[in-house]
């Protein structure tokens, strides 16, 4: 007997279809066949329809996040075409762009429409995918629903400050890790940082030292030594899914990188020449032989043409490699008779870290373009340099990087490279480009990073602790055991954060971003990371969390409702 109102509807479509069969000569096999497809049928309809309300759901969560205030920090007003990004524009001889080509840029984002994207004037240097911004997703945060705080104006101390690092970053940038207790460079550094009054990196107490300078700020970073075990270990080819089982192979970590000493960018003619979208010029010059990352240089150079979030996946591998036990709330921890695989698995997970980190690069070149527009370092330091030598009046500028004790330090360094009596304030880069054609807020692998990390952080237990650690000797051509008095308080957690700002200060070491471009930017990939697992929670059968700490410290739970 049908025991509703559908099945015994159903029943008397089959009765009149067996009587209409009869009837027409059908057989019964092609009766069977016409009620499992009906039955076929009004399955896939209602899949369809559950289908749909998991994607309403996924919609009305992300619909109910109010559309965010953008708040530039009011430059490109106060000081027009002198405080914002142009690289890539036709400029002066004073690196000032052309109005009339920086308001074609203006008008494109205003309008937003692919041809007046087309009618921007640049040399060339094509400038870098400026509508990637104005994508639309199909899940987790729309590319637009996020804000950036506005970033350090030139006129500010923390802007003085962020700059006077980056210059010594760039006088320390062949200076190995392990060497920074001895280094009188390094003191150098520690005491003019120590001067700014606003100066956003770490402190041991209230002090720079040389464990802590160039380093982040998240909870590890200050643990080990400064690179990451992920960015050290090699990289397994396979994954092991039982015990004792080998890989099929393993990827050495080392790099090939560019001679110590060869920066680019510190001739002012060569400056205005890539600033205005100038391709020829300064082939990098490359050390023979590949090396673990030992300085700012090595970190730097792994850094330039990588897939930004490449260094996550490769630490997914390395985790399961280890044995690193998933999060508590993974459903498959408890299961007596299934192992994870698309779900909650190593496939789930890698390719959930690409995912993430391609939303995460939306929403910041949405902020970089239509938002802060933010000029670069390289930039910034020309400015310096022009009101210094009294070729411009750049007043706005703050006075505590005018007054540095690094600025003849980079003359020096500079007239060294320049020769000929070219003595410039200009920032050494370790690109031969400098930095690409698109604003510096936020930073783009920072993002992705963050992204990336932030799954790795909700899928794995990181409060695990780190088994057998190691560093890699000064000349960066083996791993050593690390046996520092700090390798017990090592995580997997810890070591994750670490990557993430070894990755977004790598383009800091380079020359091209800001202390703020890299901090800010993790924390815009993470936001984007747990809204995107938010939404995604919904799609799955298993009961499930996600528990993870952010770059800030919170500790966050994400379950399935």
């Amino acid at each position: 007997m049908a025991t509703n109102r559908r099945d015994f509807l159903r029943a008397i479509g089959l009765a009149g279809a067996a009587s209409f069969a009869f009837a027409r000569g059908f057989t019964t096999p092609d009766l069977l066949h016409a009620a499992t497809r009906a039955d076929d049928d009004d399955s896939g309809a209602s899949r369809l329809r559950k289908a749909k309300q998991i994607r309403d759901r996924a919609s009305a969560l992300a619909f109910r996040r109010r559309m965010p205030t953008q708040k530039p920090n009011g430059e490109e007003k106060d000081y027009p075409y002198i405080a914002t990004f142009t690289k890539g524009l036709p400029h002066n001889d004073l690196g000032e762009v052309d109005k009339r080509a920086y308001k074609k840029l203006l008008k494109a984002l205003t309008s937003q429409k692919q041809r007046d994207f087309e009618n921007i004037e640049t040399g060339d240097k094509r400038l870098k995918n400026p509508m990637a911004g104005l994508t639309y997703h199909l899940e987790g945060p729309d590319p637009q629903q996020l804000a950036l705080p506005a970033a350090p104006r030139i006129d500010e101390p923390e802007n003085s400050a962020e700059m006077g690092e980056l210059y010594w970053q760039a006088l320390c940038r062949d200076i190995p890790f392990l060497e920074y207790e001895n280094s009188a460079t390094i003191s150098e550094a520690i005491d003019d940082l120590s001067r700014f009054t606003r100066y956003k990196g770490p402190k041991a107490g209230s002090s720079i030292t040389p464990s802590v300078i160039f380093r982040g700020t998240s909870d590890g970073c200050l643990v080990g030594p400064y690179i990451s075990q992920f960015l050290w270990l090699d990289v397994p080819m396979g994954v092991r899914t039982l015990p004792g089982q080998l890989s099929s192979g393993t990827l050495s970590q080392r790099y090939r990188t560019t001679l110590g000493g060869t920066d680019y960018l510190t001739s002012y003619a060569f400056w205005q020449h890539r600033n205005s979208g100038g391709l020829d010029g300064n082939t990098p010059q490359y050390d023979s032989g590949t090396f673990y990352i030992r300085n700012g240089r090595d970190l730097a150079g792994a850094v330039q043409i990588d897939i930004p979030f490449q260094s996550a996946v490769n630490a997914a591998y390395i985790i399961l490699s280890l044995g690193i036990p998933y999060g508590s709330g993974n459903p498959y921890r408890s299961s007596l008779t299934m192992d994870p695989f698309s779900t909650f698995g190593y496939p789930h997970v890698v390719c959930l870290v690409g995912e993430a980190a391609l939303h995460a690069a939306h929403a910041v070149w949405y902020q970089k373009w239509f938002v802060h527009r933010r000029l670069r370092p390289e930039t910034f330091a020309a400015r310096i340099y022009n009101h210094l030598r009294g070729a411009a009046n750049y007043s706005m500028i703050d006075s505590e990087i005018l007054n540095s004790n690094v600025l003849p330090k980079i003359a020096d360094y500079n007239l060294s490279l320049n020769g000929l009596g070219e003595s410039t304030y200009l920032l050494p880069q370790a690109y031969p480009e400098g930095a690409p054609l698109h604003p510096a807020y936020a930073s783009g692998h920072a993002a992705m990073i963050g992204a990336a990390v932030t799954v790795l952080k909700a899928f794995f237990d990181e409060s695990f602790a780190f088994p057998n650690p190691v560093v890699t000797n000064s000349d960066g051509t083996a791993l050593l055991p690390y046996s520092g008095t700090d390798a017990s308080l090592m995580t997997v957690g810890g070591e994750l954060n670490k990557l993430a700002y070894n990755i977004a200060m790598g383009r800091n070491w380079a020359g091209i971003h800001w202390r703020t471009d890299a901090s800010e930017g993790l924390k815009l990939g993470e936001t984007v990371a747990i809204r995107l697992l938010k939404e995604l929670s919904l799609t799955f059968p298993e009961k499930h969390s996600y528990s993870l700490t952010t770059f800030t410290g919170k500790r966050i739970t994400i379950r399935k409702r």
